[in-house]
């Protein structure tokens, strides 16, 4: 332990130093993945680490960080792929507008985005469903705002609340929490999140912006061979969902420790729930199609690559986290929030928004921000899982100009950069706020 006196205002000024220090490193597009480790090197030395103790932290970190999420993360990307390549998902869209309906389009388009964004990640999922968006507001005549923000809404709530999406799941690393109870909690306070930042956002500020319009990069792909089943898209793409659940219900309700219970312990670990539904999609997104075990290995391949660089991005984020923790930081942060007797969930939530304005990227922000609150969690102060759950709300706070998904919503959509703040922006801070008072709300019931 680095800090002898938790009174002393000099961590803090440290701590804020390295937040600066990472802004200034984005403005000057430095990829996150080295800024994060720059920043924790320099704030370490600043700390009074011995060079010696802080090469072993960086170690440590880079250890604890992967090996508790490093199979989720790739097995999750793998599943997404599958999903997309093989048809499956568009089998997903179009079953779920064809079941709802023109009437109750916003609904279909609520469901589409959130089952769609459980495996796969926000860009890809954005990008993916796009041509939907556009297809259905053009077929209906409505506006296209209104279609796109309960999609958009769906999408990102999944992405910064649910596992095994990378943030949630490096939260749940970061905090020692259990994967299975953040998902239930995480789905509890999504369903009226997406709810009200969705469909009923969507009515309100259906009018910015234009109609619906033929772009060239706005086409429908279409498949070369017979799409998957409906039955086993969706079941595939729900499956871990459904193991991870179905598990943490079991653990709450039943105390004995049978053998059908240990089965179920077994299947609802996310590490095998995941590969359970990898292997079900090789077979039946592609053996039984028809693919060649060749292409399907290609889908895996392109799966693993596309998240290289955020595997790379979270494990210099967990090695800041350890320097943080190992400088003894960690009892200052604690002792701060008790001083002054904050919540120790509404303390998490500001510094992740401040953090997410600042620096843009909600990834880099929630990871940042773990390392700062973390001692709150190991203190016993709140319960991981909110704590979780806090993270994630925050760092989706006040989307603007220095976040890539701000500009995807504007050029996609062919928005001004004042009807994107009306749309984008309220839609990610007001789910940033209901996420907030969710967990509170949780809060009360839990501790």
């Amino acid at each position: 332990m680095m800090i002898k006196n938790n009174n002393t205002i000099m961590p803090l000024l440290i701590i804020t130093f390295g937040v600066a220090l990472q802004v200034f490193l984005t403005y000057k597009k430095v990829s996150p993945f080295l800024s994060l480790l720059i920043v924790a090197i320099v704030v370490g030395l600043l700390l009074g680490m011995n060079p010696v103790v802080l090469l072993g932290s960086i170690e440590k970190g880079v250890g604890s960080t992967l090996g508790g999420l490093a199979l989720i993360i790739c097995l999750g990307a793998v599943l997404g792929k599958l999903l997309e390549s093989s048809g499956a998902i568009g089998q997903i869209t179009s079953s779920l507008i064809k079941r709802f309906g023109e009437k109750h389009v916003q609904w279909a388009v609520l469901l589409t985005g959130f089952l769609v964004g459980l495996p796969l990640y926000y860009n890809a999922g954005f990008v993916i469903l796009v041509p939907l968006v556009f297809s259905v507001a053009k077929r209906t005549g409505l506006p296209l705002l209104y279609i796109a923000i309960p999609t958009a809404a769906s999408l990102s709530a999944t992405h910064c609340f649910l596992p095994p999406h990378p943030g949630p799941v490096v939260l749940v690393n970061a905090f020692h929490a259990d994967l299975g109870l953040t998902l239930v909690y995480g789905i509890l306070i999504v369903i009226p999140t997406v709810i009200i930042s969705g469909p009923f956002l969507g009515r309100l500020i259906k009018n910015i912006g234009s109609q619906a319009n033929d772009t060239t990069h706005h086409k429908e792909q279409t498949e070369s061979k017979e799409p998957p089943a409906v039955f086993s898209s969706f079941m595939i793409a729900l499956m871990p969902v459904l193991l991870i659940s179905f598990s943490v219900v079991v653990e709450t309700f039943f105390k004995d420790e049978s053998g059908w219970k240990k089965i179920v312990r077994f299947l609802g670990d996310p590490n095998i729930a995941l590969l359970l539904s990898v292997l079900f999609a090789i077979y039946f997104f592609g053996l039984k199609r028809g693919e060649n075990m060749t292409t399907i290995m290609r889908w895996l391949s392109e799966g693993i690559t596309g998240i290289a660089m955020i595997l790379l991005i979270i494990t210099a984020g967990g090695v800041l986290k350890q320097v943080l923790i190992d400088s003894g930081t960690g009892d200052y942060i604690t002792a701060f929030s008790s001083q002054w007797k904050v919540n120790p969930i509404l303390f998490a939530w500001v510094i992740t928004a401040l953090l997410r304005v600042t620096l843009g990227s909600a990834t880099v922000a929630g990871l940042t921000a773990a390392g700062i609150v973390a001692p709150l969690v190991i203190s016993g102060q709140v319960s991981p899982e909110l704590m979780v759950l806090s993270v994630g709300a925050g760092s989706i706070f006040g989307s603007h100009i220095n976040d890539t998904g701000f500009w995807m919503f504007k050029e996609f959509f062919n928005l001004s950069l004042k009807e994107t703040f009306m749309s984008w922006t309220v839609m990610e801070t007001l789910m940033s706020v209901l996420g907030l008072i969710g967990v509170l709300v949780l809060q009360l019931f839990i501790q």
